[in-house]
């Protein structure tokens, strides 16, 4: 059994043109902030129609050039994990089609129930402010919870960013952020990164307490 303090993290992402990924950095950043944490980056594949309608655009083969070395995730990084963040970026108020592709291969996990009793938690990159940040994030939990996930948030209370009232990505959901190349403005941001190191830590440390008391608390009952 593992120990209060250690907790495996996989953050599984899919990133068309870099602002995602850079966010999932952000996330890394914070679960490796947590002592005895191990944790995988993973690239969620691309779909050949897209990337064939993308390819040619300089700011999409650089961004896919950029993360060409980060591993494709495989369902054995979900089984190694003890905590999954997922990263995506909205497709009209919803997860990518690229994220939900590889979500719908993972009957044979559901049905085993693998997943049950993980941590875990999302963010989000969309076009702008009102682009789906809370709303790709709250239709996403619907199967994060038929697999059984227990989802983790970030708190009002150790987050004062997200009280802004400021065009700043990021809501007691999970972090956002959103391009801001014609302002000349860095995305994530500051302010976007810190929720986005926060969410990191959290799910590492309720990963850690839950692997500690045996997993979903289901098993937890039936031990006592």
């Amino acid at each position: 059994m593992k120990t209060q303090s250690t907790a495996n993290i996989v953050i599984p992402f899919y990133s068309s043109y870099g602002t995602t990924h850079r966010l999932a950095r952000a996330v890394e950043t914070g679960v490796g902030n947590v002592s005895g944490a191990t944790v995988r980056l993973r690239r969620i594949p691309e779909l050949p129609s897209a990337g064939d309608a993308m390819s040619g655009q300089d700011a999409y083969d650089a961004a896919q050039a950029e993360m060409e070395d980060i591993p494709r995730v495989q369902h054995d990084d979900l089984r190694w994990a003890d905590g999954i963040i997922w990263g995506t970026p909205t497709r009209f108020g919803n997860m990518a089609a690229q994220v939900k592709q590889f979500i719908d291969t993972l009957g044979g996990m559901w049905f085993e129930g693998e997943l049950e009793g993980k941590a875990t938690g999302m963010f989000v990159s969309t076009g702008s402010i009102h682009g789906g940040q809370e709303t790709t994030i709250l239709t996403s939990l619907a199967p994060l919870i038929h697999l059984g996930m227990v989802f983790v948030g970030v708190r009002y209370s150790t987050n004062d960013q997200i009280m802004t009232t400021e065009g700043v990505g990021g809501s007691p959901y999970g972090p956002g952020t959103m391009p801001r190349e014609e302002s000349g403005v860095d995305a994530p941001t500051p302010d976007e990164r810190e929720t986005a190191r926060s969410l990191g830590e959290r799910v590492t440390r309720v990963a850690a307490r839950l692997q500690s008391t045996g997993g979903a608390p289901e098993k937890e009952e039936a031990a006592a």
